[in-house]
């Protein structure tokens, strides 16, 4: 079966004045496609098209001979992740037991926000930036090029796409003024705390 590119889960201009529509149209519908459609050309008559996104993932991380396809599934995953830690008047500080897992791992939201901004602003080149579940604890880092928690084994619970073309018609250069706007706009908390209750559940069937 292809996979396919998911539809954003709000209307493309919902997010202004903080991500514009244009951004949206090329990023979503440009980019984010783009990796959708060599990952299904890649995987045609391979092993692979039986696979799932993080399957495909674990299995190409470590292989050169099959980087492009570990590429293109990872930034599949990676985009369709992104899309859902954003929503219309979002950011700001959590709250229930995300605030508390923060809280105890990363010593507070400020803490925490200063820490995020410095992994997503000290990224060379493109990447992105994570708060991820390692081991029972919270963790912020920073990954580049397509490379993702799944890869390393991690749970991710949150994450900023640095890429330029993320931000780049909004904000030309000034990448530190759009992880400002995604932790004070934009960050779909909900969705992290399902994410951080999954990964708890996993954690705990697993030990």
């Amino acid at each position: 079966m292809a996979f396919e590119l998911p539809p954003l889960p709000y209307p493309r201009k919902a997010l202004e004045p903080h991500l514009s529509g244009r951004t949206l149209d090329f990023h979503h519908g440009k980019h984010h496609k783009a990796y959708v459609d060599a990952l299904n050309a890649l995987v045609e008559g391979t092993p692979e098209s039986a696979m799932s996104l993080e399957e495909i993932i674990v299995a190409t991380h470590h292989d050169d001979t099959k980087a492009a396809l570990f590429n293109n599934a990872a930034q599949a995953w990676n985009h369709a992740f992104f899309w859902r830690c954003m929503k219309v008047e979002g950011g700001g500080e959590p709250a229930g037991a995300v605030k508390k897992a923060i809280d105890r791992d990363l010593g507070g939201y400020k803490e925490f926000a200063a820490a995020f901004k410095d992994a997503a602003t000290t990224q060379f080149g493109s990447g992105w930036a994570w708060l991820v579940l390692d081991a029972g604890k919270l963790r912020v880092l920073k990954t580049a090029n397509a490379i993702n928690p799944v890869a390393g084994g991690q749970a991710a619970l949150l994450t900023c796409d640095v890429w330029e073309h993320a931000y780049y018609l909004d904000y030309q250069n000034r990448r530190p003024d759009f992880v400002a706007a995604f932790l004070e706009h934009l960050v779909n908390w909900e969705f992290v705390a399902e994410n951080l209750e999954m990964a708890t559940e996993r954690s705990a069937a697993a030990s």
